[in-house]
């Protein structure tokens, strides 16, 4: 018996309103991830692939259609469940890091449980072990602002993990690194998946989709099965 789809999607569409004109985001994307996948979305600027990504990982709500996460349709969830799934459910890597400047790497990788009420001893030692599974061991109390651009990246990892969720969610993570950093970068995600995670990755690169399990193509809202 095929096990039910951690997401599901069917006939998904976003529209964007400015003023008299609409921009079709999404025109009607169906779509599934299943436990331990490991994706890559590919498409041009405009394709439609971080908008997708925004409304998979509870950044923005779609204009129609059916979204299951975890079988459950996510169209009957409240603010309070939507905070909750963001915080304990999913984990995001951003292009631009997304830290705290002047805050050490461990007080941001604890901000997901402060925000989950769990007791600062707990979240220190956790912030720790995370960092050190990243390979930043030494670089724990440094400020974000003292760190290179793949040290910051993998804080952001260690963040996006914190709280063990369901799928991590990373939009153009190597976009500001250098091909040494975006190497080691994506030696993480390799090492997670391999350690059962569920990984979605959009990507405008080739080489860089080239780790995924299996490429989804996007071109005008539109998704179209690549190779696995």
């Amino acid at each position: 018996m095929k096990k039910e789809a951690l997401i599901s999607t069917k006939n998904l569409t976003k529209d964007y309103i400015t003023g008299t004109v609409v921009t079709h985001a999404l025109k009607g994307v169906d779509f599934e991830v299943h436990e331990g996948e490991f994706i890559a979305i590919m498409g041009h600027s405009g394709s439609g692939k971080s908008t997708l990504m925004h409304i998979l990982g509870f950044l923005d709500v779609p204009t129609s259609g059916e979204y299951m996460f975890d079988g459950e349709n996510t169209r009957k969830f409240d603010d309070d469940k939507l905070a909750e799934i963001r915080n304990k459910k999913v984990g995001f890597v951003f292009q631009a890091f997304n830290l705290l400047p002047r805050t050490t790497a461990v007080d941001n990788v604890r901000l997901p449980m402060i925000y989950a009420g769990i007791k600062e001893e707990e979240q220190i030692k956790r912030a720790e072990k995370a960092l050190l599974d990243v390979g930043l061991g030494n670089r724990m109390k440094n400020k974000s602002n003292e760190l290179s651009g793949g040290q910051q990246q993998r804080v952001a990892i260690a963040r996006a993990l914190i709280n063990k969720p369901r799928i991590i969610f990373a939009d153009e993570p190597t976009g500001n690194l250098d091909s040494a950093s975006s190497r080691e970068i994506m030696e993480i995600f390799d090492n997670l998946h391999k350690e059962g995670h569920t990984i979605i990755i959009v990507t405008h690169e080739d080489n860089i989709a080239a780790h995924a399990q299996r490429i989804v193509k996007m071109k005008d809202g539109l998704t179209f099965n690549g190779h696995s």
